[in-house]
């Protein structure tokens, strides 16, 4: 395996050695007439919110969050299946993302009930009678 390697590490030393540089001079191009662009914007702050309690669908959950255009601060919200709210309190800035998450009421699972126990639907009969004919006398060899 060790042969293998260094045979192929001398065949690609080999093969970089046949070609040569270019003799011709790297392409010179004119600097640019327009100002180099600066991308340092002044910090912006800003404030959001939105919610969300549609009852039919059991959905309740929401957001809020506030800046001052270094550090985020805000919390979201979320109804869980199990029937408690988590709510995430939270700050982000140049330390890092630092979060507090909370839990109101107790989980609860309820005892799973089926919508019914039998079909409403009579069981499958064929509509037509035993054949006429007569059952085979033989016995198939693949049984």
């Amino acid at each position: 395996m060790k042969v293998i390697i260094a045979l192929a590490a001398l065949a690609v030393v080999a093969v970089t050695a046949q070609y040569p540089k270019p003799s011709y001079p790297s392409p010179a191009y004119p600097k640019p007439s327009y100002p180099k662009p600066s991308y340092d914007y002044a910090p912006i702050p800003y404030n959001f919110a939105y919610a969300v309690k549609d009852d039919y669908t059991y959905n309740d959950f929401g957001h809020q969050e506030t800046s001052d255009g270094y550090a985020k601060t805000g919390s979201y919200y979320v109804l869980l299946p199990d029937g408690r709210m988590q709510t995430v309190n939270y700050k982000a800035d140049e330390n890092g993302y630092v979060a507090d998450v909370s839990y109101k009421g107790e989980a609860q699972y309820p005892e799973y009930k089926p919508a019914y126990s039998k079909p409403a639907y009579p069981s499958y009969k064929p509509a037509y009678p035993e054949p006429s004919y007569p059952k085979p006398a033989y016995k198939p060899k693949y049984n």
